[in-house]
C-alpha cells in the first residue's frame, strides 16, 4: 500500500506531504520514500492558523472544515504533481490547542472535508485516544524512530519544539525538550524574514547573561518526562521573547540558540554515540554547530528529503501500524494507562 502522510507543524513553515511504503524487516521496519514535497501556505490560510486560538466557538469549527477542505485540495494536487495516487492519506492535522492536563488537544483539518475533496480513507486525529487514557497525546514520533531508525541512540527532532526520543531499560521514552522554531521564526518575522537562515541573525549577536538566566531558569525543565508542550505554555512562560523584547533581535536568537543547545544536551544524557536530527532546526548550521560543540555525541543531520519529511513519513507509518493491527502510540512514552492505537479513519 502507498501511504501518503500529510503535517503542518506549529512553527506554519508550510504543509508538508510524503508518499511512503513500508515493509517488515528482521529488525524492525523498513521504509521507501516515494516523492516529497512541502506546500508554502498562501497569506489567507496562514492567517486563519495564526488566528484559530483565539477564535470563538462557531469560528473553530468553521475553521477546522476549512482547513480539511483545504488539506483534501492539496492532497489532489499532490497527486497531480507526483503521479501517484495513494491508497490512504494520513493527515495530522495543525494543533491548535493541546491541554492534556485538561484532558484534550486538538488538531484542526476535520477528516471527513479532507475524504470529501479527495475521495480517498483518511486517517486523522491521533491524539485523542491518547489523552482519553491519561496520557500526553505527544510526542507520538517515538515508535517510528523505535522501528524504523532503530540505527541511532536517539532521535531529535527540531521543529515548533524540539523532542527526544530514545532507549532506557529496553523501553523507548520520549518527551519534549524546549521550543525551537517556534520562536525563532516569530524573532525573524520581526526582521521580515519568516526564518533565520542558516542562524546567521543569531551568530551576529551576543549572549545576554540575565535573559539566559531567565531561560534556565523556567520550572518545566525541572519536570520529568512525560512531558509535552505547546502554544499556550510558551506564550505564558516565554512572553519577553515574543514581545517588547528587552535586546536587539540578534541577541535575544544567539541567547535563544544558547539556551535551546544546552537544553537538548542536558536532556540527551548519552556519554557517546550518534543522535538522529530532523525537523526544520536541523538545517539552522549555527544552532547544530552550538548543539555540536557541546555535545559529547555525534550529530548526525541525514539527506534533506528525511530532514524535511520525517514526521509526515512517521505519521504515515501510525497509519500503516493501525492498519496491520499493532499498537502505534506507546503508553511508556506519552504516560497513558495502555498502548493504543491512535487516529480515527473515514
Amino acid at each position: 500500500m502507498i501511504y501518503l502522510g500529510l503535517m503542518s507543524g506549529t512553527s506554519l513553515d508550510g504543509l508538508d506531504a510524503v508518499f511512503c511504503t513500508f515493509h517488515p524487516q528482521k529488525a524492525g521496519y523498513g521504509y521507501e520514500i516515494l516523492f516529497g514535497t512541502t506546500l508554502e501556505y498562501d497569506a489567507e490560510t496562514r492567517r486563519m492558523l495564526q488566528h484559530a486560538p483565539f477564535a470563538n466557538g462557531e469560528e473553530l469549527i468553521f475553521y477546522d472544515r476549512k482547513y480539511g477542505h483545504y488539506l483534501g485540495k492539496k492532497v489532489k494536487e499532490c497527486i497531480a504533481l507526483s503521479g501517484i495516487t495513494p491508497d490512504v492519506v494520513a493527515s495530522h492535522g495543525h494543533t491548535v490547542f493541546h491541554a492534556p492536563d485538561r484532558g484534550f488537544s486538538f488538531q484542526m483539518g476535520h477528516g471527513a472535508a479532507i475524504a470529501a475533496e479527495c475521495n480517498l480513507p483518511v486517517m486523522y486525529d491521533f491524539r485523542s485516544l491518547d489523552v482519553a487514557l491519561g496520557g500526553q497525546g505527544a510526542p507520538l514520533v517515538p515508535i517510528g524512530d523505535k522501528l524504523l531508525f532503530s540505527q541511532f541512540d536517539a532521535c531529535l527532532n527540531l521543529g515548533g519544539f524540539a523532542n527526544v526520543s530514545l532507549e532506557r531499560a529496553e523501553k523507548r521514552i520520549a518527551w519534549d525538550i524546549c521550543p525551537v522554531n517556534f520562536i525563532a521564526n516569530h524573532l525573524a518575522a520581526l526582521k521580515g524574514k519568516h526564518y533565520d537562515h542558516d542562524g546567521s541573525m543569531g551568530a551576529a549577536g551576543t549572549i545576554q547573561k540575565n535573559q539566559l538566566d531567565k531561560l534556565e531558569s523556567l520550572d518545566f525543565y525541572q519536570k520529568k518526562y512525560p512531558k509535552s508542550l505547546g502554544r499556550e505554555w510558551v506564550e505564558k512562560n516565554m512572553a519577553f521573547l515574543l514581545s517588547e523584547l528587552e535586546y536587539s533581535v540578534e541577541d535575544t536568537l544567539r541567547t535563544f540558540y544558547e539556551h535551546v543547545a544546552r537544553r537538548i544536551v542536558s536532556d540527551i544524557d548519552i556519554k557517546s554515540g550518534s543522535v538522529l536530527c530532523t525537523g526544520g532546526g536541523a538545517k539552522n548550521r549555527f544552532l547544530m554547530q552550538c548543539i555540536q560543540e557541546k555535545a559529547p555525541w555525534e550529530v548526525v543531520i541525514p539527506k534533506p528529503e528525511l530532514i524535511d519529511f520525517k514526521e509526515a513519513l512517521i505519521f504515515a507509518f501510525l497509519c500503516f501500524l493501525k492498519q496491520t493491527g499493532k499498537p502505534n502510540c506507546l503508553a511508556s512514552v506519552t504516560g497513558a494507562v495502555r498502548d493504543s492505537f491512535a487516529g480515527s479513519i473515514i
